[in-house]
């Protein structure tokens, strides 16, 4: 294996796990990990919380992270084999 093919699986696997655990995080109707975390650290204005909009940019950062992997990974191996 290639140096290159193993820090793009490496990104891959550590983007997927952070998109997982970032979509998990998130709270549904205010019963969700995040607001038993963030506690009365709501904003009345705009409604959500700061550990949300925090959430949502560590989410939307791993899945762009996630997807360059994936079209990295189809360049690497346009069949499923190394190319030489």
């Amino acid at each position: 294996m290639s140096v290159v093919l193993v820090i793009v699986l490496v990104f891959w696997l550590v983007s997927a796990l952070v998109m997982v655990g970032s979509i998990l995080m998130h709270s549904s109707k205010g019963t969700g990990l995040s607001d038993m975390i963030a506690g009365q650290v709501y904003s009345n204005v705009s409604g959500t919380s700061i550990i949300e909009k925090n959430l949502d940019r560590i989410t939307i950062i791993s899945a762009v992270i996630f997807i360059l992997c994936v079209l990295a990974l189809v360049i690497i191996y346009p069949q499923g084999h190394m190319v030489s």
